[in-house]
């Protein structure tokens, strides 16, 4: 194959077939006929050796190949279109939606910030966000799921930062929003509010955990497993609203962000006490795929939500 005689008019073929999975709708989509979208794919098929589409019931279907290549094919595509085209975007003007994805307990912080640059500097825009169920949310950020992820991705970036350190690509980008502490949080007058809080008698109470995936073992619980300690969860929700509430309501104990807790509007009926062993600080990001990186309306949707977490935390 030589690149430099490579027709890039192939590639965008390429590449809204791949995200149709339909030479009919592609062809409508690029104003072109259905033969010369074929005879693109056949061409591009010649070059890179490879079928890249086969024939699948009323569309068609990538082989392997197709899969590897179409997300960088893709992403520099839209790099180019940037780069070329400059996306003036004028929030007055606006009228699109932007959908995140976050935890309740982050978006009770973020959001009425949000919602207030919103009414005032674009009022067509519309916010949609989505429960965030997961620590690894790249995979809702290649499908476009969401156009932006809000949370604690300790994980996510080291494999970032280890990718960019031994020179490989790294598709996501990422920006810190605020830090926070976890803290041991329980009812007033829970026969642990007071007196020593040990470590033997904190995994001697009855837990309960907030756990996106379901599963009862949480960072909390590996901290322990390092020590040689577990703890008994006996409850796992998927929300910090329902954790403080049911926690306020019962002899169980859960781990929440210190920040959160402030305005759960039920902050009084709860007692916080220090975790009586080391855990990491919780990172708030925001974490998004390098193709937006220069879209207009992301790159003011991301200015937005940091202006509201500033605001959130300086209050």
């Amino acid at each position: 194959m030589n690149f430099h005689t490579l027709d890039l008019n192939l590639l965008r073929v390429f590449d809204e077939v791949m995200a149709e999975r339909s030479l009919t709708r592609a062809a409508r989509n690029l104003s072109l006929t259905q033969p010369a979208v074929s005879n693109a794919l056949r061409r591009l098929r010649e070059t890179l050796g490879d079928e890249l589409l086969q024939r699948s019931g009323q569309g068609v279907a990538p082989t392997p190949r197709a899969l590897v290549i179409w997300p960088a094919v893709r992403e520099a595509l839209q790099r180019l279109q940037d780069a070329l085209i400059p996306n003036e975007f004028v929030p007055s003007q606006a009228s699109s939606t932007m959908v995140l994805a976050m935890a309740d307990a982050t978006a009770a912080e973020i959001i009425p910030g949000l919602i207030d640059t919103l009414e005032h500097e674009a009022r067509g825009m519309s916010v949609r966000v989505l429960p965030l169920t997961t620590r690894d949310p790249r995979k809702l950020l290649v499908e476009e799921t969401c156009d932006l992820a809000v949370g604690y991705f300790p994980a996510v970036l080291a494999d970032l930062t280890a990718k960019a350190q031994s020179g490989e690509p790294v598709p996501f980008l990422y920006q810190r929003l605020y830090d926070g502490e976890y803290v041991c949080v329980m009812r007033k007058n829970h026969p642990l509010a007071s007196g020593p809080f040990t470590l033997s008698r904190f995994c001697s109470a009855r837990h309960m955990l907030v756990s996106f995936s379901g599963r009862p073992f949480g960072f909390v619980d590996e901290a322990l497993a390092a020590l040689g300690h577990k703890r008994h969860v006996v409850l796992t929700v998927n929300q910090f609203f329902t954790a403080g509430r049911v926690v306020a309501n019962s002899n169980l104990l859960t781990v929440l962000p210190r920040h959160f807790v402030r305005i759960t509007g039920f902050a009084e009926q709860l007692v916080l006490r220090p975790l009586p062993f080391e855990v990491s600080p919780v990172n708030v990001d925001a974490l998004w795929h390098r193709r937006a990186q220069q879209n207009g309306a992301h790159v003011w949707l991301r200015q937005a939500i940091v202006r509201a977490a500033d605001k959130a935390f300086s209050a």
